[in-house]
Formats: structure tokens, sequence, C-alpha cells
């Protein structure tokens, strides 16, 4: 019996490291659109091949008309940007890159920040922190918000009590009103996804959960607020007239939760 226990055992370490080593799925979603969207999400320091070429032959392979990072493209700790920038150039040569700051961004150094900001600039990627772009694409004009929320959503006073909320109201002092016909939201926490939509989204794409890094049954573990069973880990969620797309993300320690690109027709 207990070497039965010793191969299962094995068996299940092997996965895991196969998982978190070589894993790199993709997720398609259809919505009956005429537009290709690559998300990706929560990279930290995660890397897939010299200078993440395989991430990005993957993208490539998919020829996307927009990429979309929703965040945590870097882990706090991150010193040396040179991956980063290499990154988004190969992404920003497949199609045009919208990208927002996740909360390891928000809680660099400033010097790390500064320099990972200077790394951004010398790319086409398009950062947007509580900025918008326009992007037009088969006759289509949509609007591009990216979110930056208040980092106390994540953690407050160096814990995770009495976390803070974003409301509508936040969302207007964010971004203001929403004037144009078509809407799409780069918002990194998707907590908050009945704000977002009734500040008027119509796409939401977020990430942060790492899809719960232990998924059971299909269902989310552990969020990084050391919430359990979180809600909107990962998958295509309905709010009102809102769709929330949430990734998964392809970075930090996980189990029966691959990391993931996720390619939508929109």
């Amino acid at each position: 019996m207990i070497y039965l226990i010793l191969i299962i055992i094995g068996i299940f370490l092997l996965y895991a490291v196969i998982e978190n080593a070589f894993m790199l799925c993709v997720r398609r979603e259809k919505f009956g659109g005429d537009i290709k969207v690559v998300h990706i999400s929560d990279l930290h320091k995660k890397r897939f091949g010299k200078y993440n070429k395989r991430l990005c032959r993957i993208v490539e392979r998919e020829s996307p008309d927009v990429i979309i990072i929703s965040g945590d493209l870097v882990s706090r700790s991150e010193m040396n940007f040179e991956t980063v920038g290499k990154t988004l150039e190969k992404l920003c040569r497949i199609a045009p890159v919208y990208m927002i700051f996740g909360n390891h961004e928000q809680s660099m150094l400033p010097e790390m920040q500064k320099k990972f900001l200077e790394t951004v600039s010398l790319t086409d990627a398009r950062l947007l922190r509580n900025e918008n772009d326009v992007f037009e694409k088969n006759g289509r004009r949509i609007t591009i918000y990216g979110l930056e929320e208040h980092y106390e959503v994540y953690k407050k006073n160096g814990g995770y009590r009495d976390l803070e909320i974003i409301t509508p109201e936040d969302m207007q002092t964010y971004l203001g009103d929403i004037t144009d016909e078509e809407v799409w939201l780069i918002a990194h926490n998707p907590f908050f996804a009945e704000s977002y939509s009734q500040w008027g989204a119509d796409v939401v794409f977020s990430g942060h959960v790492h899809g719960g890094s232990v998924r059971l049954f299909g269902r989310a573990i552990l969020s990084p607020e050391r919430v359990f069973f979180p809600k909107n880990s990962k998958g295509v969620y309905e709010f009102g007239r809102t769709k929330l797309l949430v990734s998964a993300g392809l970075g930090k320690l996980r189990l029966f939760n691959p990391p993931e690109v996720v390619v939508y027709v929109i």
C-alpha cells in the first residue's frame, strides 16, 4: 500500500513540474464578431524561452488584430527589464498592444517603476494609466480604456483585511463618463465587474487571480488576497450587457490550471 501511495505522489509531483515548467495552453472564446484579440496577463517572472520566444511565436500564429495585456507583466521585485522590452517589441510587430499596470507594477520601488516605464516607452506598446485610446478595425471604432485603481483594493496597511472597493462613482472619477458607442476596458482586478458594468463597459479584460492558482473540479481555490474560492477567477462572465473576460494568466506556481494565452473573436 505504501508503494502505491508513493507512486501516486510521484505522479502528482511529476505532473506539477510539467505543468509549471513546460505547459502553455491556448483557450479560445468566440462571440460572433470580426476582431481577433489575444489576451495576455500575469506573466510575472515566468519565461517561455529566451525573451519569451515561445510565447511570442504562439501569439504570432494567431494573427491577432490587437493584443491586450491586463497587468502584472512583471513582478514587483523585478530588477532587469531587458526581457520585458524585447517581448513587447516582438508583440508590437505582430499587432497593436494595449497594456495597463497590475498591482505588482503599482507596488514597485519608485526607481524600478521608473526603469519599467522607460522600457515600455521605447516600444510601441500603449500603456493606459486611467487613459483611453481609439482602436479602429473592420469599420468599428472601439475606445479602449485602461484602469489604474487605488492600490488599497489589493493590500491595505500591509495586509489583506478591510480592503477598499471600486464603485461606479470611482470609475467615473478615474475614467470619466462614457460617450463612445463601443467601449473595452482593461482592468486588472476582476472582482468589481458590477461597477465596470454600471459604468458602461461593453467588454472587460482582467487577470490578477491566476485562475485561483490551484483549481479542483473547475473551481478556483485561492486568490492573491488569501481568499478561498474567489469569484470571477477564469473564463467568461456576464454582468448585464458587459462581458468580463478573465485570463488565468501565465506566471506564478499553479496546479491543474496551466498557463494560458486567451484568444477571443469579438
